[in-house]
């Protein structure tokens, strides 16, 4: 879905993208507040959204709808950049969003396959008048494992904070030459 709709983006979307991808190395302000805010919320909201439906029996219907969404996101951009630039949107969003996917997307799925099988136990005790039909398991492997993907996001994030303006300059500085 994500490919489709960015088949739809106009022509001088790529003008545009290159404009804000030159100011953005451009910038000499290293890593701000700001940035590691927004590289924060960028890292951590899927599989922290991951996480807290798993303590719910709705997450059983929102958990697809979440990866669904990452998904799509996902797609949509990259799709934008190679629709813009052709092949070398292939190398630009390697390096705007190559590091992230590395990291986020297996997190990801680490996080939210136990925690849609918690949360689809919840809803089957839920139907089942309070007798649990499965056991709903948040012990020490559960938390831990939840410890040792934030860990990996962070790590992720600081890697990405520290080489990603380096690596779009060497992408940006080899296509638009």
């Amino acid at each position: 879905m994500g490919q489709v709709l960015a088949g739809k983006v106009p022509d001088a979307t790529g003008q545009e993208l290159t404009e804000y991808l030159r100011g953005y190395v451009a910038l000499e302000a290293g890593v701000t507040p700001q940035a590691m805010l927004s590289a924060l919320v960028l890292y951590y909201r899927y599989p922290l959204f991951a996480v807290l439906l798993g303590f719910a029996s709705i997450g059983v219907a929102l958990l697809p709808c979440l990866t669904a969404a990452f998904g799509f996101s996902l797609s949509f951009s990259v799709c934008c950049f190679t629709a813009s630039f052709g092949g070398n949107g292939i190398l630009l969003a390697l390096a705007v969003f190559g590091v992230r996917c590395a990291v986020t997307l297996p997190v990801f799925f680490l996080l939210a396959v136990p925690a849609w099988g918690n949360s689809a136990a919840l809803a089957l005790a839920s139907l089942g008048r309070g007798r649990r039909t499965a056991p709903i398991v948040y012990g020490r492997t559960w938390w831990l494992r939840v410890a040792v993907c934030a860990g990996i996001l962070l790590a992720g994030m600081c890697m990405d904070l520290f080489f990603s303006q380096w690596l779009l300059q060497a992408v940006l500085g080899r296509i638009l030459v």
